[in-house]
């Protein structure tokens, strides 16, 4: 079976510049903001070379509107949208579905998500895993997801923990700060 065809488009928000893919499924990527649109392209293209811009579907559209409005502060659902996560392993897509039901201003941790799941405290690992190759961060808001006792954890998009810091606090959450070597974002 030939690959489906990929578009993006870059846009602005508040916060940056970020990215989304998306072909006739469903979105299949997102990129989290930076401070200019070549960076936010390089870094989507980086992982999806094939891909070309595009008009965004009524579906994508909504999407960008919507993530537009979530950097402005406001509560946005995005569990509505549709994803195409290509070739995932289950245990990942099961943590994705999982991860997408934590919703505005709550947090869960990698071994909460685990036990959720049905899996041994050993699972939380593959959990952080998942959520280090998110492919679609914010709409699956791997960023509400912590380590053990409540700290921030990592956090693979531009930025690092601190990003992850800004988000959760856009969303009323405060956690402890993160790791000086990870202070570089600077929505």
């Amino acid at each position: 079976m030939g690959q489906k065809m990929q578009s993006y488009a870059i846009f602005e928000t508040s916060a940056g510049f970020c990215g989304i893919a998306w072909n006739d499924v469903g979105i299949t990527r997102f990129q989290l903001p930076t401070r200019d649109a070549a960076a936010t392209e390089r870094n989507l293209l980086r992982r999806m070379p094939e891909a070309r811009p595009g008009t965004p579907t009524p579906d994508v559209a909504e999407a960008i509107a919507e993530t537009r409005r979530y950097f402005d502060g406001e509560a946005i659902d995005f569990s509505r949208f549709t994803l195409d996560l290509g070739d995932q392993d289950e245990f990942f897509l099961r943590i994705y579905d999982a991860a997408r039901r934590v919703g505005w201003g709550h947090t869960t941790t990698y071994g909460a998500l685990a036990k959720e799941l049905g899996a041994g405290p050993e699972a939380a690992r593959d959990v952080g895993q998942a959520m280090a190759r998110n492919p679609v961060a914010l709409i699956i808001p791997c960023h509400r997801v912590l380590a053990a006792g409540g700290k921030i954890g990592g956090f693979s998009a531009p930025g690092g923990s601190t990003a992850k810091a800004r988000m959760l606090e856009l969303e009323g959450v405060h956690v402890g700060s993160p790791d000086r070597a990870q202070q570089s974002f600077w929505f």
